[in-house]
């Protein structure tokens, strides 16, 4: 009779931990190199979103360069020009604009 089912591992089979291993390690590479680095960056870019006040300017995803009015828990209320006022959500800040680049 052959007892395929009911054999202990042979020497030459890999145990489940030996053929896990190298899974576990790529795991762990990309989340050093991909998960942290992006976690971080979205925590440093929403600490910035929350520090705007009146009079910083901003440079929204779309290109826009706006002055901002008030910050308001869910929106910026911006200036476009003197007589423009927006509100922008604030997924919808790219950066602000440094006094040096202005």
């Amino acid at each position: 009779m052959n007892f395929l089912y009911a054999q202990a591992p042979q020497a030459g089979q890999p145990s489940i931990l030996a053929s896990l291993l190298p899974l576990i390690i790529l795991f762990a590479i990309f989340y050093f190199l991909v998960i942290l680095p992006q976690q971080r960056q979205a925590k440093k870019h929403k600490q910035m979103v929350e520090e705007l006040k009146k009079g910083d300017k901003i440079i929204t995803t779309g290109g826009i360069i706006a002055e901002v009015v008030k910050n308001e828990p869910d929106f910026l209320k911006v200036k476009l020009n003197d007589n423009v006022e927006v509100k922008l959500d604030k997924s919808a800040v790219a950066r602000k604009l440094n006094d040096e680049k202005a």
